[in-house]
């Protein structure tokens, strides 16, 4: 399982960093390429970069179904619970219960029809062209404008992510009826970056490169700060600054 919740991240990471990078070559490109600068400006308009928008869609679609099944998992997806919280713990857990078992038959539902559109919109005939059979009257199936890749392989999001979302959601539900959690998001946690803890025994005001602030009782000029805790002697201040000031 921890594999293939690396996985998901992976790819989900993958198909963000991607497409932006693709995307902001492509408007670089476009605005570079109108530029009159000399040699420069035909190099660029010879660059077919025409792709670029339909790539980045298929990337984001892509994406977005995956990003689904990982919310699932992970707890992030908006939710309605202000009924629910007022119940008492015996009907929240049924009506929890409902809520992910809804989801599970939702998302299997259009995962089964979203495999079955994929297997009729060409994928049938590259199985059968792949594996050396005859393909008979199998149509072959339509391509994408700018790509021409086949649009099987682009709504194979489709079946792939929301079947992904629907064991996501049995995850979950397995999860809570073992140990009656649910998974939750910290919005203000960001993953890789540990929480810093401040020791109890730093004192900021011995810290001797001027960039703490100091208070009244705290000298603030002169080179012979204090450099160990010492009680305050009253003419400090006089001594720091050359004499009695002016």
């Amino acid at each position: 399982m921890k594999y293939l919740d690396r996985l998901e991240e992976l790819i989900i990471t993958f198909l963000m960093g991607a497409a932006t990078l693709i995307i902001f070559v492509a408007v670089i490109h476009r605005y570079a390429a109108g530029m009159s600068i000399p040699g420069l400006q035909d190099w660029l308009l010879a660059l077919d970069l025409g792709w670029a928008q339909e790539l980045t869609i298929i990337m984001f679609v892509w994406m977005a179904k995956f990003g689904a099944a990982y919310g699932v998992r992970t707890g992030i997806h908006v939710g309605v619970d202000v009924l629910i919280n007022r119940l008492d713990e015996r009907m929240r857990k049924k009506f929890i219960i409902f809520g992910l078992l809804a989801g599970a038959t939702f998302t299997g539902i259009v995962g089964t029809l979203g495999a079955y559109f994929v297997w009729e919109n060409g994928a049938h005939y590259a199985f059968l062209t792949l594996t050396g059979m005859p393909v008979g009257d199998i149509p072959q199936g339509p391509t994408t404008p700018d790509l021409e890749w086949p649009t099987w392989m682009v709504y194979s999001a489709i079946p792939l992510g929301t079947s992904l979302m629907c064991f996501r959601f049995l995850q979950v539900l397995v999860g809570f009826l073992k140990t009656g959690e649910l998974p939750h998001h910290d919005h203000g946690h960001v993953d890789g970056l540990e929480e810093e803890t401040v020791p109890v025994d730093v004192d900021f005001y011995g810290l001797d490169d001027n960039l703490h602030m100091r208070d009244l009782k705290h000298s603030m000029v002169g080179d012979d700060r204090r450099k160990v805790a010492a009680p305050v002697d009253p003419d400090r201040r006089k001594i720091d600054l050359g004499g009695e000031p002016k």
